[in-house]
């Protein structure tokens, strides 16, 4: 029974009015701004010389193939047979890694290329950082060679050989083109150790035209790179210490000394067929400059004392010098010969490793700026 006195009933409605908080897209906004921010600044501050990373993996990715190789050769001293039972896996693996690290260094430099023209025009410009420009090709270079996909003999190999020389030989146009019609004055006045690395360019070049059986181009590369080095040689040994052209921190590029001899005996071993009497004078070079450094602790000291991405300037050339160490311990096949590559093969890997452990440890400094965008984003998420 309906009660006709209660009160009608009233229907509400509620309107709600949803719009979007400015505040949950500020916090958005701002943190895609840091990661651009972030990312121009790496850009920025990037520059040729971290290729030494690249240059020294691909190093130790190339000793691992000459160590791995070399019972093949006839050689069944305890390093070749030990290298030469780890799996192919390793070596593969090993040199993947070289692979993506240079690969990665190059995608960046390349934005850098495009986004900051004029650094890149800046650092073509200056003494030092021209230089650093011949890293990427060598690198690539020695990746070629150490590849466990690729044969000489094959059309790719010899497509890309072109593609990382013609840089080079760009480079070697500009830079010995200037110490000809410049002069000695010149050439005494922007001198300096990472001169040596349009050396070594063109001596990997040479040795990698060698192994696709191109000899007169091998020699043509060889020729180019040895006539400069004696001139710039003579040049770096008349004013070894370097006080007014490389900063302290930049000390561990003293270490090209020895790189230069070490890949020119090693170009000429390619060339020949054989670790010579060339060769191995090279090779005695390079030991002597070795060792003329390593007594030598207080030229680096004070370059040891902060983390900077100059010390992978060692682990290059003690790869390279450790390469020709093995190229002459197949040729002499004696216990002192055997006895020098298994020092200097266990140095360059434990420095490589060490390296790659104060990288990982390190990476705030060679990132800079990523540790206030993470603490950007904390904020934001909380």
């Amino acid at each position: 029974m309906e009660d006709h006195n209660a009160p009608p009933t009233q229907q509400i409605q509620i309107a709600v009015n949803i719009e979007t908080s400015p505040t949950t897209t500020e916090p958005v906004n701002n943190v895609v701004v840091a990661k651009q921010h972030l990312i121009s600044q790496i850009l920025i501050q990037f520059h040729a010389g971290y290729f030494r990373i690249g240059l020294s993996l691909c190093g130790q990715a190339l000793l691992w193939k000459t160590l791995g190789d070399g019972e093949d050769q006839g050689d069944s001293h305890i390093t070749f047979h030990v290298c030469h039972m780890l799996p192919p896996t390793a070596f593969v693996l090993l040199w993947s890694i070289a692979l993506f690290t240079l690969g990665a260094l190059s995608v960046v430099y390349l934005l850098r290329c495009f986004l900051h023209f004029k650094r890149v025009k800046a650092e073509f410009l200056d003494h030092i950082g021209v230089n650093y420009l011949f890293a990427p090709w060598i690198s690539w270079l020695l990746l070629l060679q150490s590849s466990p996909f690729l044969s000489p003999k094959t059309f790719y190999y010899l497509i890309l050989w072109w593609v990382f020389t013609v840089p080079i030989l760009v480079l070697d146009v500009k830079i010995y083109g200037q110490w000809f019609t410049k002069g000695k004055r010149f050439l005494s006045m922007v001198a300096n150790p990472t001169s040596q690395l349009s050396v070594i360019g063109n001596l990997a070049g040479s040795s990698a035209a060698a192994q696709m059986g191109w000899k007169e181009a091998a020699l043509f590369l060889f020729s180019l790179g040895m006539a400069h080095y004696l001139v710039l040689f003579v040049t770096l040994y008349q004013r070894l210490s370097g006080s007014n052209s490389i900063p302290t921190m930049h000390r561990p590029v003293f270490f090209l000394f020895i790189a230069a001899p070490s890949m020119a005996s090693l170009a000429w071993d390619s060339i020949s067929g054989t670790f010579d009497i060339s060769s191995k004078m090279l090779f005695f070079l390079s030991l002597f400059l070795f060792v003329s450094l390593v007594t030598r602790p207080t030229l680096f000291k004070k370059s040891m004392r902060k983390y900077s991405v100059a010390w992978w300037a060692y682990s290059f050339p003690l790869s390279v010098l450790a390469l020709a160490s093995a190229k002459y311990a197949q040729e002499v096949k004696g216990g002192v010969a055997h006895g020098i590559m298994l020092g200097l093969s266990a140095l360059s890997v434990l420095v490589s490793l060490v390296l790659m452990v104060f990288t990982a440890l390190n990476n705030k400094m060679l990132f800079p700026g990523s540790t206030s965008l993470n603490r950007h984003n904390s904020g934001s998420m909380e």
